[in-house]
């Protein structure tokens, strides 16, 4: 599965220019340019899947730097303060990773 499976390559491309200049990204709008937070909670767990690259049921600090990757294969990598600021959204329960439920409620409030 891809993410143009999930959300419009339109909606990706316009999200991905937003976020481009070096510590510009910013989750919430990103989620919402991007159209996912308007998706179904199943459409949410899609996208946390495509980005759990190693499938272990979570995503990871490593993995939370290549999130625009994940959405694109031109994305930028995140600094290192722009993965710490996400994981630090995601995180609820602060076992340092994300699970898919505080991915979807990370989407869902931003």
């Amino acid at each position: 599965m891809s993410m143009t499976d999930v959300l419009s390559a339109a909606d990706i491309a316009k999200a991905m220019g937003a976020c481009s200049a070096p510590e510009s990204f910013n989750h919430k709008k990103f989620f919402d340019l991007c159209g996912l937070k308007s998706k179904s909670k199943g459409d949410m767990e899609k996208v946390f899947k495509i980005l759990d690259q190693d499938v272990s049921g979570y995503i990871e600090e490593d993995e939370l730097s290549l999130i625009l990757k994940g959405f694109s294969p031109d994305g930028r990598a995140l600094s290192a303060k722009e993965t710490k600021a996400l994981l630090s959204a995601g995180d609820k329960d602060g076992d340092g990773k994300i699970g898919i439920d505080e991915f979807v409620a990370m989407v869902a409030e931003s």
